[in-house]
């Protein structure tokens, strides 16, 4: 069986108890992520064959993550050994991404530096049939913008589907293009857009429509921003956005779902409480790849992939360890 092809920088959590408690306990968590190895993780948990690409200096931290990685059935051949350093950043425990608090610490990174014209993308994609990325990878680095754009090159050549998530980290873009101008030179090759309608304002420049912001018609939103995105980019044929609102401590939090011709509304999930942010949007993308791979309808999509998004709000760290089965109990016990 083929698989599926992860593509981003790898990067270690440092997340430190809130009000300087870490260094009066003399711990700092470190929790291994990125966007792509979150949905590279969960995808490995749900039995699908997947392969991670990134780039990692030649040393034995290196290796000791490669391993650790191979451990939980993710193929690392493709990983890229050059560079001088893993990024890191540091996250506040119960804080999410967005978080003013938030500090990366990852410029010069081996993802960030690693130039085009390097990688034998014949050989990486030899036995993969689907291609994820987000829009962090080209945001970290005018050379990482190039290799996402290369690397899409090559996979859209052989046939393989393309999936992109619009994760916009307002901290990155920072070598002076603007998000607008290098995301419109990936979208053509993408066949699955995940986001939100806020990220494909930022990023793709698909207009606001204020008036049904303020009157909560998010799902009209929702077809809105998913019919510019395809009308915009023909390779695209689903368009899947997330909405996620804080209630208190807890969340309410539902997607939609729109291919060419329909809409598909999650059903709406709740919670008093939550354990960890971060990685919940990669779960929800991973879901969808998960949804189309099973040949799941459309209402099995969205809500297999709202409920894993869901589910990772209530697990610590940047990856999930849920089961399809517990997902699926998931979409069963909410809405």
């Amino acid at each position: 069986m083929k698989k599926v092809l992860c593509f981003g920088e790898i990067l270690l959590r440092l997340s430190p108890a809130a009000n300087g408690q870490w260094l009066e306990q003399n711990q700092l968590p470190v929790f291994m992520g990125g966007a792509e190895l979150n949905a590279a993780t969960a995808l490995a948990v749900w039995q699908h064959p997947v392969k991670y690409f990134t780039a990692m200096p030649d040393n034995v931290l290196s290796k000791d993550i490669a391993a650790y990685l191979s451990k939980k059935n993710i193929d690392t051949s493709a990983i890229h050994y050059s560079g001088n350093r893993i990024g890191l950043y540091y996250l506040q425990q119960g804080t999410d991404m967005k978080n003013a608090g938030t500090v990366f610490d990852r410029a010069g990174s081996s993802f960030a530096t690693l130039e085009t014209g390097v990688v034998n993308w014949n050989e990486v994609l030899q036995d993969v049939q689907w291609l994820h990325f987000s829009a962090i990878a080209p945001a970290v680095s005018e050379s990482g913008a190039a290799l996402c754009l290369e690397a899409l090159k090559a996979a859209s050549s052989k046939g393989i589907k393309i999936s992109v998530d619009l994760n916009y980290r307002a901290l990155l873009w920072k070598y002076g293009k603007d998000p607008k101008e290098v995301m419109k030179t990936l979208l053509p090759y993408c066949n699955l857009v995940m986001g939100n309608i806020w990220a494909a304002n930022t990023l793709l420049g698909i207009e606001l429509d204020k008036d049904l912001i303020e009157s909560e018609q998010y799902a009209e939103h929702a077809m809105k921003t998913a019919n510019n995105i395809m009308q915009q980019y023909p390779a695209c044929t689903a368009v899947a956005n997330t909405f996620r609102f804080d209630e208190g401590k807890g969340i309410r939090y539902f997607a939609v779902f729109n291919d060419t011709t329909t809409q598909t509304v999650s059903k709406t999930f709740r919670t008093a409480t939550v354990i960890d942010k971060v990685g919940s949007g990669d779960c929800f993308m991973a879901g969808l790849i998960h949804s189309a791979l099973s040949g799941y309808s459309n209402e099995e999509t969205i809500n297999y992939a709202a409920a894993a998004a869901f589910g990772k709000l209530q697990e610590k760290g940047d990856t999930t360890s849920n089961t399809v089965a517990a997902i699926k109990n998931i979409i069963t016990q909410n809405g």
